[in-house]
């Protein structure tokens, strides 16, 4: 497209069980793109060492929380581990309004939510890892959590993966430079998809009216 046309932004949502990788292609993926943002949820938790308002989350209170839901603020929320994360609407709305764009790193339940909420703007990528025995090695290599841990996680993984049929594209992570490659792609074509292009028809009408 002329880069003198503007577009709507697009929802990339990305979503995986657990050591499968989403959220390494996630922070490249937003790394080497100015133009893609990570979103940033509010949630009830407190920061941890290290963490920002407004950076890593927008840490508001409990009551805080539940009035935004009874205002229908929320493109998705769920409660997790006896926290509440969800994601505002507004600014979401009003980036894609001006061209950006804006990546999810969320489970199958809040791509769900804002499928359901806004169809056109979203594009679904679910990551698989290429075996089970290959998802128990990564999460063992993290040394990030205890045998049991690791266990939950793998059982729910099963649950997860079975959620794969309602996304637009599925990348099997068995090579990270590959997945990598092929979200990119992904990406790209969907930044060039006619829907998100509303000048391209006067754009268009412009050339039919030239002479040749």
């Amino acid at each position: 497209m002329p880069a003198t046309l503007s577009r709507r932004g697009l929802m990339l949502v990305i979503s995986s069980p657990s050591g499968a990788g989403k959220t390494s292609l996630s922070r490249r993926l937003v790394a080497d793109h100015e133009a893609l943002d990570l979103s940033i949820s509010c949630t009830t938790r407190g920061p941890r060492p290290g963490e920002q308002h407004g950076r890593e989350y927008h840490f508001i209170n409990r009551s805080a929380f539940d009035t935004l839901i009874g205002d229908d603020a929320f493109l998705e929320w769920a409660d997790v581990h006896d926290n509440r994360y969800g994601t505002l609407s507004a600014p979401v709305f009003e980036a894609l309004g001006g061209g950006h764009d804006i990546l999810f790193d969320i489970d199958w339940q809040g791509a769900r939510q804002i499928a359901d909420k806004a169809a056109s703007d979203v594009v679904r990528v679910f990551i698989l890892p290429p075996s089970m025995p290959a998802l128990r090695r990564r999460l063992e290599a993290r040394a990030q959590d205890s045998a049991a841990v690791i266990e939950r996680r793998l059982e729910r993984a099963k649950g997860e993966i079975e959620h794969y049929g309602e996304y637009d594209y599925v990348i099997v992570n068995d090579d990270f430079d590959r997945a990598y490659a092929q979200l990119a792609h992904i990406y790209h074509a969907e930044q060039l998809r006619l829907s998100r292009h509303p000048e391209i028809l006067g754009f268009v009408d412009g050339l039919m009216s030239q002479k040749t």
